[in-house]
């Protein structure tokens, strides 16, 4: 005998308002995974969620029924005991089986928004959210800043205050209401913070005092324009307490003077380990001085600033320093005996021989180091200087390790080289990859050392 066809209701004759076909087929998200009623035990959860979004809907649109083709053939009572324990197995949440650590640390990897969408789960993940201790706040995850703006204020305010933050990080492209910044630092220092990063156009009197004397906060990153200037900078403060800190990521700052006519930010961090200024300078001051006992690793990125000449290093204990932009400073290492590698990725916007000569100083300057990492560029750079291979370098004598980065020329140096007179002499339409004997001119007091070209595709 052939199969049987089997016609099975799907959906009432009407279908209204989205809320009652949701009634009709809740979702499979909503449902405990080892419910045992209707269709949904049948299939795997996979299965569920193409039945719920792709099958059922496009059936609605055709026919109130669908079939089954069953072949006629008597059941067997041991077979369908083992399908019945095979179906069980494969349904069982074993996600959801995890203690609420491990859960809480896979969702620290999504974005608050996506995080908070997981309470739909099942009712195992409704209020797991509530207890997330990192928070990644990025307004470019909404389509408008209003939206943006009553999700932080329904997540602060749904959010289990006894649960402490790790990891805040808060993202606002434009503008940002100063109240709402205020409470979100606010609630981040109450609940013991230990990352804050912070990205917003505002003022920094929009930043309550706590944030530079919060004792967790083990890392800080802030990143702080003043609005209407796309890339201004804003008044560094002139004291912090922040015994705790061993990060520290500064965006967009000026550092004021303070004794003895120099800029000295840093001097009460005592646990600094790791420091990054991006696009800072400073004010009535010559000099910006890093000083620090502890400070492990050092990495400065130039906006083309002239405001000031000299950067002095009094950090013992420092073993990486990395540099990318354009260097207008001399750079004074009065106690760097513990530097080791060292990255410079440099480029110039003019043919001004300033520049590469303060490159050349620095090389001078960090006489002792085991590992050098430049890029092409500025290679580039240092090989403006006229006759340069001729120069007898007293320096880099312990080096092991050269790595030289062939990344593409950007092309406003590009046409600088091509207008420089070093390239016009030699008759150049444009400048090599790496200038011939330069890698030499490097290596002439550790000809041994291990030269390492890195290719980068655009």
């Amino acid at each position: 005998m052939g199969p049987r066809e089997i016609k099975i209701s799907t959906l009432p004759p009407a279908l209204g308002s989205t809320k009652e076909r949701n009634s009709c087929y809740p979702s499979p998200l909503s449902l405990p995974f080892k419910q045992n009623q209707g269709l949904y035990p049948l299939v795997s959860f996979p299965s569920r969620i193409l039945i719920h979004f792709l099958i059922l809907p496009i059936h609605s649109y055709f026919s109130r029924t669908f079939s089954l083709f069953i072949p006629h053939n008597p059941p067997n009572p041991h077979k369908m005991k083992r399908r019945r324990k095979h179906s069980e197995s494969e349904n069982q949440d074993r996600l959801s089986d995890l203690p609420d650590s491990l859960l809480l640390h896979i969702l620290s990897f999504l974005h608050a928004k996506h995080a908070v969408r997981t309470c739909i789960l099942s009712t195992r993940w409704k209020h797991l959210w509530k207890h997330l201790p990192t928070l990644i706040l990025h307004s470019s995850d909404f389509w408008t800043f209003k939206t943006f703006t009553k999700f932080v204020s329904r997540l602060l305010s749904l959010r289990d205050g006894s649960s402490a933050i790790n990891d805040l990080d808060f993202e606002r492209h434009g503008c940002i209401e100063p109240q709402l910044l205020k409470r979100i630092v606010k609630y981040a220092v109450s609940h013991n913070v230990q990352r804050l990063g912070i990205s917003v156009k505002c003022d920094i009197s929009h930043f309550p005092p706590c944030i530079f004397s919060c004792r967790t906060l083990t890392s800080l990153k802030l990143s702080v324009c003043p609005r209407g200037y796309i890339y201004g900078s804003t008044l560094f403060p002139k004291s912090l307490n922040l015994t705790a800190l061993t990060s520290l990521h500064l965006q967009h700052f000026t550092f004021c003077k303070g004794d003895n006519d120099r800029a000295e930010p840093f001097s009460a961090c005592n646990k600094l380990n790791h420091l990054i200024i991006d696009h800072c300078n400073v004010r009535d001051a010559l000099t910006l001085c890093i000083s620090s006992d502890s400070l492990v690793s050092l990495t400065m990125r130039s906006d083309h600033s002239k405001d000031f000449f000299k950067i002095e290093l009094d950090t013992p204990n420092l073993r990486d320093f990395a540099f990318s932009g354009t260097p207008y400073q001399q750079l004074l290492g009065k106690n760097v005996s513990s530097l080791e590698q060292v990255n410079v990725d440099a480029e110039i916007w003019s043919t001004s021989l300033e520049s590469p000569l303060i490159l050349l100083s620095w090389l001078l300057e960090l006489a002792n180091i085991k590992s050098l990492t430049v890029s092409a560029s500025t290679l580039q750079v240092l090989f403006l200087i006229p006759d340069l291979l001729k120069i007898k370098l007293p320096c880099l004598g312990n080096l092991k390790s050269l790595k030289v980065k062939l990344k593409p020329l950007s092309p406003i140096f590009s046409m600088t080289l091509k207008t420089a007179k070093t390239w016009k002499a030699a008759l150049k339409p444009s400048p090599p990859p790496i200038p011939d004997g330069i890698v030499d001119f490097l290596l002439q007091n550790s000809p041994s050392a291990k030269v390492d070209m890195i290719n980068f595709s655009r």
